[in-house]
């Protein structure tokens, strides 16, 4: 008798956790597909206008007016206090409300921002996109509170990974990015389902992911590792100095302009008047081409402090976007430089800084890991590993996102409990 009730409970306990898989399979499966949709839209829209933009520099001039148009913008749809990516984490730590036209507004404001010449990224807003519809749809089907912080991270990931095809970088960030030192497994199958339903969506859609090709990789030697050691410091560094001017940078913003008209107007035209200094089109958008030289060993050697006042102009004065790529471009401008300075694979440090300085502003060693695993493949696996813990380490408790939550130290077994630092 005793044996037939351990029967029945373990084919119990069976039933549950198929009923569970089922469920999640299916309802991840559906949002990779729904939001892959969306993103490939979004990716789409973002190539087609910043093909039309590079054909017409001109364009930036109109930028005062396009920022103006975004502000009347979230105006109109009386969506006033906009936190951007920070809601999306708010909301799977259960303190606030995602509202679905966050995606709608962030779709066409960053459109907007790119066409007409503003610094930003586009994984930052994909997050938002993903995020909002995620949360969405577990509505719809009726989701309690706590599947609904699942089906937002499910989101997540699938908008990383139909945007920038890495999709097994994707299925671990929105569960790494929310609290560091602690990951949210529950989301596991969700999250791997939906970004590899996405990526495939989008990939078959003609989206293609970004591949690099390292140039060089010298052997794994005392060497060069001490070197890419340094790197890795300065990296860190360097993700710090980006979080503490984005940070400042709104701060000033907010406090001497008040007016949401002003702030914009005043942040466009100094985009403007640097890039006519400049003579060049390299800050404008999210960079990619400049990133891709890099890898390439080609850079100018402040080029990555430019991409970090073109970013806070663009993004702390109004304008939408988001913060991911352009760290990959002030990660691989300043690696470049670096490798030509000390005399090691400019190539290789390119892409060490790109992942190092991600790492630092995100706080997500794991994703750095995959991602940099996607993108440069396994060869430079040791240089890029050492580069990660490093910097990992040495950012200390900065970050991009405000409502990013430090859960446990980076320096000793030891339960914090803390937000980000600005």
């Amino acid at each position: 008798m005793k044996q037939k009730e351990m029967y029945k409970f373990y084919l119990r306990r069976l039933y549950r956790n198929l009923r569970t898989f089922l469920k999640w399979g299916i309802f991840s499966s559906v949002v990779g597909i729904v939001v892959g949709a969306f993103s490939t839209l979004f990716a789409f829209c973002l190539k087609e206008v910043t093909d039309f933009r590079t054909e017409r520099p001109w364009l930036i001039l109109l930028l005062p007016l396009a920022g103006v148009g975004i502000v009347c913008l979230y105006y109109l749809f009386q969506y006033k206090n906009d936190r951007g990516t920070n809601l999306v984490l708010s909301t799977i730590h259960a303190e606030t409300e995602l509202p679905f036209k966050m995606a709608p507004l962030i779709f066409i404001s960053t459109i907007i921002t790119h066409l007409f010449g503003g610094s930003a990224g586009r994984e930052g807003a994909a997050l938002q996109l993903g995020g909002s519809i995620g949360n969405q749809l577990g509505r719809w089907f009726r989701f309690d509170e706590k599947d609904r912080r699942i089906v937002v991270m499910c989101g997540m990931s699938a908008a990383f990974a139909a945007i920038f095809g890495t999709p097994v970088a994707a299925s671990v960030f929105a569960m790494e990015v929310v609290s560091v030192g602690v990951m949210y497994y529950a989301a596991l199958v969700p999250c791997v389902f939906s970004s590899l339903v996405a990526s495939k969506f989008a990939t078959n859609m003609g989206i293609r992911p970004s591949v690099f090709q390292i140039s060089h990789i010298p052997g794994f030697h005392v060497a060069p590792s001490i070197k890419i050691i340094l790197l890795a410091v300065c990296c860190a560094g360097l993700s710090v100095l980006f979080c503490v001017v984005l940070h400042s940078l709104g701060d000033f913003y907010y406090a001497k302009f008040k007016n949401p008209y002003i702030r914009i107007i005043f942040s466009a035209l100094l985009i403007i008047l640097l890039t006519a200094a400049l003579h060049t089109t390299d800050y404008m958008g999210a960079g990619v081409p400049v990133i891709a030289d890099a890898i390439k060993g080609e850079v100018r050697s402040e080029a990555f402090l430019l991409k970090i006042v073109f970013t806070a102009l663009t993004l702390e004065a109004g304008f939408k976007g988001g913060e991911i790529v352009p760290s990959f471009f002030v990660g691989a401008t300043f690696g470049c430089f670096f490798g030509q300075i000390v005399g090691i694979s400019p190539s290789l440090c390119a892409a060490v800084g790109m992942i190092a300085v991600f790492c630092g502003v995100t706080n997500c060693p794991v994703t750095s890991m995959l991602i940099a695993f996607e993108l440069f493949g396994y060869e430079g696996v040791p240089y890029f590993l050492i580069a990660i813990s490093v910097s990992y380490l040495m950012s200390g408790y900065y970050g991009l996102y405000h409502d990013q939550t430090i859960v446990y130290s980076k320096y000793k077994a030891e339960y914090i409990n803390r937000k980000a630092q600005d």
